[in-house]
């Protein structure tokens, strides 16, 4: 029936809906997806991008690691087309249909209520035409019962003729309306079969075209849908293929000959190699001398040293490891001061060795390899993560030029910034007063005399900066020149400066020897072969400590504790009885370990 087929129309219709809901929800999560794949390539980007100010920053300078910063750039880029996918893919495909659901929703209840309407309408005009039908039958079988009760009354002789005349007027009101409703039922028949025939052959078609568009134009939009979902990957292609082709670029912008060069340059230390080792004759016990090597400083003085050279089996510095090296060279050569429970005045060594004593220390070896110019009071917090001095002479030659040179260009910008400053103020003055309604000349003279002052002083530090970094440079070789004795490239110094830096090479307890200014000069170039030559970030905490005794800390290097006081340890005695504590951010040095129980983290490296 046709009920029956808007049932099947309206189950039909109700699928292709569920479909593009499907759809949409398909395209929903793609986009979600796309997003969630863009958001993880952006964190592998910054996971991987150096931090600024770090060491990670100053590696970046070679063609290798800019390669790799392009790809990370190039990966931020390669994100930014798939949140573009996910965009277009919301506004083109699940906006835009999920729309189209609701109009299509609304179209198709519109369409069959229509349906429902019409045949409503003709079952209405089947009920009338059933109506007429029924009271035509009625009417004709009630005339034919007055018909027949008129013949009746008419053949009894019995009856009177009133009667016989009031059973005929009724048989022909009968008559009468069995005519009327016979012509009422013909018209309603009429009507019916005219209503009939356009709900069947017009209505009815008509709602079943529209139906019939309306799931054409959903299959239709669906397809488009899907196109589009193809054009919107294949529109980023072309950007995406642009960032492979620069992750490409970099990749054959990598140069390992510059790369070489640059290790080369940042590592150069300016040292010349060392003479030969000359034979010692043991045989002669009378005449035993040091020999002239470049491991040893002609001082003129008639000493007898031990040799070391002899004991290294040929491995001279630089080419002693670094940790058997710099073991050496941080050992301190006298005990921390013991605590106070235990310790006696005669214990603790503050007196300096005598200066009969033959025992050359290590530095001397290598007095030839560095300047102790200026000299550097706490050798130990420079090590350690402080602050270099401020002439760098703590780094070889070459990279102590290159350091002092820096600084020169630094201050020189410096100067150049003050100038234009004071430039511009001076012609404010000057419009000042030529016109003083604009303002008071006087009150830039302030601002001019300031200037003045940090001009000078910033051409003051100049002029230290390059007299140091000329220093340097007459220090070292031409690169033409040929090899040369490293002990002849410096001056020797006279004895009387260095029995004066003598006394400031204190260790943190107070005591001091003769060896330690000869050590200091040989202590700091040993922060060449550290990890890095530039400042270290601040050491972090790797446990705590209680001070079991007060400690007045007065040397340079060390800190003041008091006793029960509790602290940060940011290092472990190394072995020579200190232990380096921070109390705050600005306050940190050394202490005796003998003087705190350390409690360090299990997790702590």
């Amino acid at each position: 029936s046709l009920q029956d087929q808007f049932d099947n129309l309206e189950k039909h219709t109700q699928w292709g809906i569920d479909v593009l809901e499907k759809y949409i929800k398909f395209v929903k999560e793609r986009t979600e997806i796309e997003l969630s794949y863009a958001k993880q390539l952006r964190n592998l980007s910054k996971k991987y991008q150096p931090k600024k100010n770090s060491k990670e920053e100053e590696e970046y300078r070679y063609t290798s690691t800019r390669a790799f910063l392009a790809t990370l750039n190039e990966m931020n880029d390669y994100a930014g087309q798939h949140e573009v996918i996910s965009e277009n893919m919301t506004s083109l495909i699940t906006g835009e249909l999920t729309r189209y659901v609701q109009e299509l929703k609304q179209e198709r209840k519109s369409h069959f209520h229509d349906g429902r309407k019409a045949q409503q309408h003709i079952e209405t005009c089947w009920k009338q035409l059933e109506a007429s039908k029924r009271r035509f039958e009625r009417d004709c079988k009630e005339a034919d019962r007055a018909q027949q009760y008129f013949e009746k009354m008419d053949a009894d002789i019995n009856v009177t003729k009133a009667d016989v005349e009031k059973a005929r007027q009724q048989a022909q009101l009968r008559h009468q309306m069995a005519e009327d409703s016979k012509a009422e039922y013909s018209s309603t028949l009429q009507k019916f079969n005219s209503e009939q025939h356009e709900h069947y052959y017009t209505h009815i078609p008509n709602i079943f075209q529209k139906i019939q568009e309306m799931e054409e134009r959903r299959i239709v939009r669906i397809g488009e849908s899907m196109k589009t979902f193809a054009e919107v990957d294949r529109q980023v292609i072309p950007i995406i293929g642009k960032c492979l082709d620069e992750i490409t670029k970099a990749a054959e912008s990598v140069d390992h000959k510059n790369d070489s060069q640059m290790v080369i340059e940042a590592f150069k230390s300016g040292f010349e190699p060392p003479g030969d080792v000359e034979f010692e004759d043991f045989t002669q016990p009378m005449k035993r001398t040091v020999s002239e090597s470049s491991l040893s400083n002609s001082r003129g003085d008639g000493k007898s040293e031990p040799k070391f050279g002899s004991k290294s089996k040929g491995k001279l510095w630089p080419f002693i490891k670094k940790n058997k090296l710099m073991s050496l060279l941080t050992s301190p050569h006298q005990p921390p001061p013991p605590p106070p429970a235990s310790a006696s005045p005669s214990a603790v060594p503050n007196g300096p060795q005598s200066p009969k004593q033959q025992k050359e220390p290590l530095s001397h070896r290598f007095n030839e390899f560095m300047t102790s110019k200026p000299k550097i009071h706490c050798f130990r917090s420079l090590k350690r993560g402080g602050a270099g001095p401020e002439d760098f002479s703590n780094l070889p030659p070459e990279q102590r030029r290159k350091k002092l040179q820096q600084k020169v260009d630094e201050l020189n910008k410096d100067i150049q910034k003050e100038l234009d400053q004071r430039d511009a103020l001076t012609k404010m003055k000057d419009v000042y007063i030529k016109n003083p309604q604009m303002g008071d000349a006087a009150s830039v003279d302030h601002r001019l005399a300031e200037l003045a002052q940090n001009i000078e002083k910033l051409r003051l530090e100049v002029q230290k900066f390059e007299g140091w970094l000329a220093e340097v440079e007459g220090r070292l070789p031409a690169r033409n020149e040929q090899p040369r004795r490293q002990s002849g490239m410096y001056e020797p110094q006279h004895p009387s400066a260095v029995n004066s830096c003598a006394q400031d090479r204190e260790s943190p307890d107070g005591s001091y020897t003769e060896e330690q200014s000869q050590e200091t000069e040989m202590k700091v170039p040993a922060t060449d072969f550290d990890d890095e030559f530039d400042d270290e970030e601040p050491l972090p905490t790797i446990g705590t400590c209680k001070a079991l005794y007060t400690f007045e800390g007065q040397n340079e290097g060390t800190i003041s504790v008091a006793e029960g006081e509790m602290l940060y340890v940011i290092e472990e005695d190394k072995g020579d009885g200190w232990t380096r504590i921070r109390r705050n951010e600005d306050e940190e040095g050394y202490v005796p370990t003998s003087y705190v129980e350390v409690y360090l983290d299990k997790n702590a490296k």
